[in-house]
């Protein structure tokens, strides 16, 4: 998987949605969906990356970067800037490990929560 099919993947269980459902919500195949998350598409287009990013409550300029694409840097931009700031600079795999993580912990959470 790559940085952004796994914070696709990661933020659509965290809405508790199926493929499916999000593509009812978007309007987006569930194909494409699909091939998103699992890496297969190398330039998705920033339109169906606008309506994730408005489904999965997630910064679209995130979701821009996530891709690959270019996004000017501003202080403070993003709520997990602080964040960002306490571990320092992170390597490309260290960032997928660390969503690979995140998406584990919360799988966790919602079994035992019973969602």
């Amino acid at each position: 998987m790559t940085r952004l099919g796994i914070l696709l993947a990661s933020a659509r269980k965290h809405k508790n949605l199926t493929l499916r459902a999000a593509e009812k919500l978007t309007g987006i195949s569930n194909a494409y969906l699909s091939q998103l998350e699992n890496g297969d598409i190398q330039a998705p287009s920033p339109v169906m990356l606008s309506k994730l990013a408005d489904l999965y409550g997630i910064p679209y300029a995130a979701m821009l970067e996530s891709a690959g694409y270019p996004v000017p840097k501003r202080v403070g931009s993003t709520p997990a800037a602080g964040f960002a700031a306490r571990i320092g600079p992170l390597t490309e795999d260290e960032e997928i490990a660390l969503l690979e993580y995140l998406d584990f912990l919360r799988t966790k959470r919602n079994r035992r929560l019973g969602r």
